[in-house]
């Protein structure tokens, strides 16, 4: 089981902060408000989704949501709710019809969440492996020639809470660039990193992570790693060459980042004598783009603006609840280093770096 889009994590946190603040009237008579966070994702073998309901207090009795939040009765519904995706796909007109696809939400216990805002360490979560009859994942059906949209429903006594999205992914959403060029010496000079726009989505975030090995003093080889990220950018903040998106970059960033992960010339520094530092000659650099979907999009940037600490989040699309059921996907491709690059990595730092 691959792990979740999102970390639990992170979607209590926001779960917390939309549900209540410190010590704050929400409402003047208690009201049950499903509160649903869901991004699907075409690249996972299964799709976790976060059901809860909202914990508030009334006019006469305010309470402290650090404190509640940490009881997992106040934001658990009882039981098993009956809760389902529903597909359609994409048909003449641009309009969307049920393919028959119904996949069924279970319910399953995270036992490892660490401890924070919200309860720990066992967690209530529903999901779906999303299989279909012929072996593929219904999520992995998305292609150029054929679009899809996923419903959620959640039946909860007598009303039925409803979110919809778009699915993020398709067989065309593929990474170009296969190698990365860096220098040492100072440059104003930019290169790209290519790829081709996944259908439905409208931000990306484009990351390289460059992975080596390091001994100290004769020990063991250590993995380690350094990064860089775009950040989210919308697609009209790409550049764009033909039908082809790219991220630019700063020739010097590799360097930057190791210079600030190790340091001087550790190699001669008296504190770290017989360093030695390798790495994959051949694929030592992962990108990764990451695409999301419209929903997603504008919870983050809508809520963002107005405060992720608001009573009542500005923005959902779950219809009878609050929260974002969106779809968001990653794609990994690893690429090789130019040859100048191992010359200055291997020549113009002193980090130990030797051929692997």
């Amino acid at each position: 089981m691959k792990k979740l889009f999102l970390s639990l994590s992170l979607l209590a946190t926001m779960m917390c902060f939309h549900a209540c603040s410190t010590d704050v009237e929400l409402y003047a008579d208690y009201k049950d408000i499903p509160i649903i966070y869901g991004l699907i994702d075409a690249s996972q073998d299964t799709n976790f989704i976060r059901i809860n309901r909202a914990f508030s207090g009334s006019n006469d009795h305010c309470i402290n949501a650090h404190e509640v939040a940490l009881i997992e009765d106040s934001c658990n519904y009882p039981g098993k709710l009956n809760a389902y995706i529903v597909e359609y796909k994409e048909v003449y007109g641009g309009n969307y019809s049920p393919t028959g696809d119904v996949l069924p939400l279970d319910t399953m216990t995270i036992h490892d969440k660490e401890p924070g805002v919200f309860y720990s360490p066992h967690q209530k979560v529903y999901f779906t492996n999303g299989i279909l009859d012929n072996g593929q994942s219904a999520f992995g059906n998305n292609s150029a020639n054929a679009k899809y949209k996923y419903k959620l429903f959640v039946h909860r006594g007598n009303d039925t809470i409803t979110a919809e999205t778009s699915l993020v992914g398709g067989s065309e959403f593929k990474i170009i660039t296969s190698s990365l060029s860096f220098a040492a010496a100072p440059s104003d000079n930019t290169k790209k990193i290519k790829f081709v726009a996944a259908d439905n989505a409208v931000f990306y975030d484009v990351k390289m992570v460059f992975h080596y090995q390091e001994s100290l003093n004769g020990g063991p080889l250590v993995d380690k790693s350094v990064s860089y990220s775009s950040g989210p950018k919308s697609v009209d903040e790409l550049g764009k060459e033909d039908m082809i998106y790219y991220v630019s970059y700063g020739e010097n960033v590799l360097f930057n980042l190791l210079q600030e992960a190790i340091g001087g010339d550790t190699i001669i520094d008296s504190n770290h004598p017989n360093v030695v530092r390798q790495f994959d000659k051949d694929h030592p650099m992962e990108i990764i783009v990451s695409a999301g979907g419209d929903e997603l999009y504008n919870y983050i940037q809508v809520n963002t603006q107005s405060g992720f600490s608001q009573t009542v989040p500005d923005y959902t699309n779950v219809t009878g609840g609050f929260g974002v059921f969106s779809s968001r996907i990653n794609l990994q491709r690893d690429a090789m280093l130019s040859s100048g690059a191992k010359r200055d990595l291997y020549g113009k730092r002193a980090w130990g770096f030797v051929e692997h």
